[in-house]
């Protein structure tokens, strides 16, 4: 009667990456220095004091972070009751589709594509197929930048003029920023599904539709209807691996999308991550036995690692924290829960992009002890052994 749940807070890093200066990211540690900063008194809007995560931390949070980086974590001291490790990435980003595809087992065997960090961004044939295919004279953006700040700025002349905001990352990503109403929100998704096998042939990772809503006079602000259009893994994942069992795979938030849907059965979407965190809740009490529910929670990284708002993430990761209480306390005999991330998003780094860091693992329903260092494939070689299916990647299993 096995069962498991994959949880991956996205961006929740706990630094340590032997990588790291690579990719610009010396010394980022999203976790470790969120602590840092509540208990140095600068993370006191909308909450106060230091970071209170008890139920993670009595999981393995706090040695998770400290084995990864050997950082302060103030806090985050407690002695674990469960199984708890740092795993360490090898696929040459630090993005979505690497980070969840590794942790479902299968690295990315390519180097991703990146755009220039220049005014424009984008190739002019690529421009010119963006056009041909939302029937405008031109886009705006054409460059890096974070979405929320880009659509402020180019919010009005999208009104006048119709063009699609066409903006780009530090990551294998083309998004394209639209009005819902005035654009209209089936065109910016055909649009972004009819780009999407050109840039997936040239390896960029993503297409991203970001629908927003407002005015001039009132600001604008992105909503809900987000949808990515990922290339797809090179190899069958976790997910295939428990379909093929004859389990099913029940998705939650962004996970469909970023597999593609291959070995997805269902899918639990919401408008905000209250809507996820009760989809989860309500799957543990209702998924079946020999099913894998598979959940991103994405705020951590878009509404307070992005903005670089150190504050907010404390106060979601202490929201989370509640979550989390209540999906142990649910947990039935025969379940695995793994908690992790896919990658860092440093609030407290310079710009606005992803940080190359070691994530951490938490597992509970397996019993406890130290995992030590590991690899995102070992996640998936774990949940496998747990649900006693044949795993197909390098991973391997950590428990005992």
């Amino acid at each position: 009667m096995a069962r498991a749940f994959l949880i991956v807070l996205d961006s929740v890093g706990c630094g340590g990456a032997p990588d790291a200066g690579d990719f610009g990211d010396k010394g980022a540690n999203t976790l470790a220095h969120i602590a840092q900063a509540c208990a140095a008194g600068q993370a006191e809007v909308g909450r106060s004091g230091p970071l209170a995560l008890p139920v993670l931390d009595g999981l393995g949070l706090g040695a998770a972070i400290r084995l990864a980086s050997g950082a302060q974590t103030p806090g985050l001291q407690a002695v674990s009751s469960g199984r708890w490790g740092a795993a360490t990435e090898v696929s040459r980003g630090k993005d979505t589709p690497s980070g969840h595809w590794e942790l479902a087992g299968v690295p990315v065997p390519w180097e991703w594509t990146y755009f220039p960090k220049t005014t424009p961004a984008f190739p002019d044939a690529l421009v010119e197929q963006v056009c041909a295919l939302a029937g405008t004279q031109g886009i705006l953006g054409n460059c890096h930048a974070a979405g929320i700040p880009i659509v402020q700025i180019l919010g009005p002349e999208h009104l006048r003029s119709g063009w699609p905001i066409c903006y780009t990352s530090a990551d294998s990503v083309f998004q394209i920023a639209a009005h819902e109403k005035a654009f209209g929100l089936q065109r910016l998704y055909d649009l972004c599904a009819a780009l999407a096998p050109i840039l997936h042939d040239m390896r960029v990772g993503r297409v991203i539709a970001r629908p927003f809503s407002g005015d001039a006079q009132q600001g604008f602000a992105r909503t809900g209807n987000r949808r990515d259009y990922a290339i797809a893994p090179p190899a069958p994942t976790l997910c295939d691996w428990v379909q093929s069992a004859g389990g099913r795979v029940l998705a939650v938030g962004k996970v469909g999308d970023i597999f593609s849907g291959q070995g997805i059965d269902e899918v639990h979407k919401g408008k905000d991550d209250m809507d996820l965190y009760a989809h989860l809740l309500r799957l543990i009490d209702t998924a079946p036995p020999d099913s894998l529910t598979f959940c991103n929670f994405v705020e951590f990284d878009s509404l307070y690692g992005h903005p670089r708002d150190v504050a907010g993430y404390a106060r979601a990761l202490e929201q989370f924290d509640t979550v989390a209480g209540q999906a142990l306390a649910r947990l039935q005999p025969g379940d695995m829960l793994v908690f992790t991330a896919d990658h860092g998003n440093d609030p407290t780094a310079p710009g606005t992009d992803h940080t190359r860091e070691r994530v951490p693992v938490l597992v509970a329903g397996t019993g406890a002890g130290e995992i030590g260092h590991c690899a995102f494939v070992d996640v998936a070689a774990s949940i496998a052994a747990h649900l006693g299916v044949p795993a197909q990647g390098p991973g391997r299993s950590f428990l005992p």
